[in-house]
């Protein structure tokens, strides 16, 4: 499974509406990799969590996932459509 695999399993599993969620993955540099993560903009609140408690523990596992891969950097952009 790679990281966006992963990432995609994590978000849709906490968003309504599964079939909306969009991750994608770009390389910015050679060591640094940009996760990008679109949902619905009525899910949006359930990702950020109250006070983006839910996006912090996102981005932390994700951020170990990568270490644990061997990847350098990572970068986790959250988006609404």
């Amino acid at each position: 499974m790679d990281i966006v695999e992963y990432t995609d399993f994590l978000v849709k599993s906490l968003v309504k509406e599964p079939d909306l969620v969009k991750v994608e993955c770009f390389e910015s540099d050679e060591d640094t990799k940009i996760i990008e993560i679109i949902v619905p903009n009525a899910d949006m609140k359930t990702i950020i969590g109250k006070n983006g408690k839910n996006a912090i523990a996102l981005r932390t596992i994700i951020q170990a996932y990568a270490y644990v891969k061997g990847m350098k950097k990572v970068k986790i952009n959250i988006d609404a459509f």
